[in-house]
Order: structure tokens, then C-alpha cells, then sequence
């Protein structure tokens, strides 16, 4: 289970410096992330370590991870986004 204190932090480190990515972000910490596994969240907080720059590419598919595991994190951001 994860707690709320950890979904709260999360969701403030997913708030970035570009409303591109916030929107892509915020959504899937609040949506989504409860309810990932451990590797999953593991991931997540992973993926956020990265730069705004390099991750806005792989939103916008102009690059993608080098990493199969970030590259399927990616996707599951950009797949929740295209269901709202």
C-alpha cells in the first residue's frame, strides 16, 4: 500500500519546470501510481530523476530511453494521457 505522505511528495517532485510535462505527470501520480506495483513505483521515481529536457523528448517521441524499462514507463504516461 502506499502511503499518502509518499503520493504528496511525489506528486510535488512531478510538478516540473515545463506545463507539457506537469500535464503528462500530475494526472498519472494522481490517477495511476496507488494502484502500480513496487517495481512500477520504483520506476516512476526513477524516471523523475531524469532531466525535463530528456523527458519532455520522450513525451514527444523525438527520443526514447535508452532503458526498456523507462522506454515502457513512457508509454504507460502517454497511454494514460490519451484516455483522458
Amino acid at each position: 500500500m502506499v502511503k499518502d505522505v509518499d503520493i504528496n511528495c511525489l506528486y510535488w517532485r512531478s510538478r516540473r519546470s515545463m506545463l507539457e510535462l506537469d500535464v503528462l505527470l500530475v494526472p498519472f501520480i494522481t490517477d495511476v501510481y496507488a494502484r502500480l506495483d513496487k517495481v512500477d513505483r520504483e520506476l516512476y521515481v526513477r524516471l523523475l530523476t531524469y532531466e525535463d529536457y530528456d523527458i519532455f523528448s520522450w513525451f514527444m517521441e523525438r527520443a526514447t530511453p535508452k532503458d526498456s524499462e523507462l522506454q515502457r514507463m513512457v508509454r504507460m504516461i502517454l497511454d494514460h494521457a490519451w484516455f483522458k
